[in-house]
């Protein structure tokens, strides 16, 4: 029953990331990045990493959708207009898609045997514990970093929305 819930997330999680790539309005786009994150979450939930599906849904589902909801209503974007491809673009790329699928299909069939699989509910790293022991002492440098390019992202989005009101 794992695996079946497992395929169904996994199956929606991936149409919604073509919904989101093949959208021409930015509003369609951002509701099906909100269908990714819940699948995702769902995805962690089976895996046994209670807390971080909590936290993708709250962080990522939640206040960062709304960021991004809330400077596309404040950009006034619209429907993108579809631009004319020329032929050679597209007789090429249905080969380089292809062969960037073979590429893939290889690398995934050279590298699943040396993978141990996961068996559902046993993750045992999904503490909130284990969690911020390991962010603040591994990974702090990075975190960090990423912290002060979300303050200047933001800081951005401000002074570019200012210019544009005065």
């Amino acid at each position: 029953m794992d695996l079946i819930l497992f395929l169904i997330f996994a199956i929606f999680a991936v149409a919604c990331a073509i919904n989101l790539v093949i959208q021409r309005h930015p509003i369609n786009s951002a509701l099906s990045l909100i269908g990714v994150m819940g699948a995702l979450a769902v995805l962690y939930l089976l895996l046994g990493g209670e807390f971080i599906a909590a936290a993708q849904m709250i962080v990522y589902a939640g206040a960062i959708m709304v960021l991004f909801v809330f400077v596309i209503m404040l950009l006034n974007a619209g429907a993108e207009r579809r631009s004319s491809k020329s032929l050679l673009v597209r007789l090429l790329g249905v080969p380089l898609l292809g062969a960037f699928f073979a590429v893939l299909g290889y690398t995934v069939h050279r590298l699943l045997p040396a993978v141990d699989p996961v068996r559902f509910g046993e993750f045992t790293g999904g503490s909130p514990g284990e969690f911020g022991r390991v962010l603040f002492t591994r990974y702090l440098l990075p975190f960090e970093v990423t912290s002060a390019l979300i303050l200047i992202a933001i800081l951005g989005a401000v002074v570019l929305a200012r210019k544009e009101i005065d």
